[in-house]
């Protein structure tokens, strides 16, 4: 049991806090049961040491962080541990990769009723375990999902400024005043560039040689090991769907026409949209559909993007389509916080209220002429003008 603390502590002297993510003030802490997914290498374990260090101080005795991932798990059980940790006066327990431990929900449960003066944190890695166990956990867990850094987080990554996020509506009704203030401190294109390429997952700074070969590894084992044990998928097409994933990385962007790619993938249209919806569960894709609610696992996306713009460059480094990635980037940044529907008309609908066309700084803004509250946000702008917007800017918003 020693061993665990002593790793908490050393765990703990090492996270730094001069960088927080803004997800930190989202959270309700005082919750007694909180859980937080996302993708591997999101930044979950630092936010749960970052939280420690900051806010419990005077209580760090009190409290103790532990990955279920540790072979002291492999003889112990996480009851032993809890009963343990609250009979010497526990009150704050952080539970990392919960999924690496068997029936970790029902525990988990059982914990939350029979300790009500244990506050417990938990994160997992494994999108679809978490989706498994809402079930057992309901009205007892609240749930937050844990997105990659913004544009805004990568600058302050890069070059140590804090700069501020800003509501949707406050960028569109303020784009040009806001830009301003941003471009007095910093150029912004040239790290745009390089965040599209390499700057979503915080664990960019560690190797950047290997960054895309990483994110490889993390696409394999959704693939190969989470969709096969979890929903069943036939590993046989596991290769097709990669396949599947680099023509959506070069599309401009993929509208699926699923009749074919059965066919060319020799699997029934059903099966094949039940691949399309694990695709969006693990994180892998985000589909778009044109109703807003209600979406059902054999509906047919209108458009496919990839979750982020870095997932494209590791499938498909020298032929990622442009236009893609940037409604890649667009996607990816809106839906954090924002419903986002297909529309004929344009490119996104957010919020079933504002429409989108994307483009470049060239693009015009004729096709959302007619259009209320319809916006063009264009790639390669410092400034805006009227209802166009840089592109860059939405990259603010968390």
């Amino acid at each position: 049991m020693e061993e665990l603390f002593e790793k908490y502590q050393q765990k703990l002297r090492y996270t730094s806090i001069e960088i927080v993510r803004s997800i930190m003030l989202d959270i309700n802490w005082n919750s007694r049961l909180i859980g937080i997914k996302g993708a591997r290498g999101i930044g979950k374990t630092t936010l749960l040491l970052q939280y420690i260090k900051m806010h419990l101080k005077d209580e760090q005795n009190k409290a103790l962080y532990v990955s279920l991932d540790n072979i002291w798990f492999s003889n112990h059980t996480l009851s032993e541990l809890v009963d343990y940790f609250v009979k010497r006066e526990g009150k704050y327990l952080f539970l990392d990769e919960v999924h690496k431990y068997p029936n970790w929900a029902q525990e988990l449960k059982n914990i939350y009723d029979d300790y009500p003066t244990l506050k417990v944190v938990f994160t997992g890695s494994s999108l679809l375990e978490i989706l498994n166990a809402r079930a057992d956990l309901s009205r007892r867990a609240i749930v937050y999902k844990m997105q990659g850094l913004s544009f805004r987080e990568f600058i302050a990554f890069e070059t140590g400024l804090l700069l501020d996020s800003y509501s949707l509506d406050e960028i569109l009704e303020n784009h040009i005043d806001i830009s301003k203030n941003i471009l007095s401190k910093i150029k912004p294109l040239p790290l745009f560039e390089l965040y599209l390429k390499q700057g979503y997952y915080p664990f960019y700074k560690e190797n950047p040689e290997m960054y895309g070969t990483i994110l490889m590894e993390i696409i394999n084992m959704s693939l190969e090991i989470e969709l096969p044990l979890l929903r069943k998928v036939d590993l046989g097409y596991v290769y097709k769907i990669k396949q599947l994933l680099l023509i959506i990385s070069e599309s401009v962007p993929f509208v699926p026409n699923t009749s074919k790619l059965s066919a060319k993938m020799g699997i029934v249209r059903g099966t094949l949209l039940l691949y399309l919806h694990y695709l969006d569960e693990i994180g892998i894709t985000s589909n778009l559909y044109k109703e807003s609610g209600g979406i059902s696992k054999l509906q047919k996306p209108n458009k496919i993007f990839l979750d982020n713009s870095n997932l494209m460059f590791a499938i498909a480094p020298k032929s990622t389509n442009t236009g893609n990635m940037r409604e890649t980037f667009f996607a990816n940044q809106l839906g954090y916080q924002h419903q986002l529907s297909y529309i004929e008309q344009t490119d996104f609908l957010v919020s079933n209220k504002y429409s989108f066309e994307i483009g470049g700084k060239s693009k015009s803004t004729k096709q959302i002429n007619e259009l209320s509250n319809a916006y063009v946000a264009a790639d390669n702008l410092e400034f805006g003008y009227k209802n166009t917007i840089p592109l860059w800017l939405f990259g603010f918003l968390y």
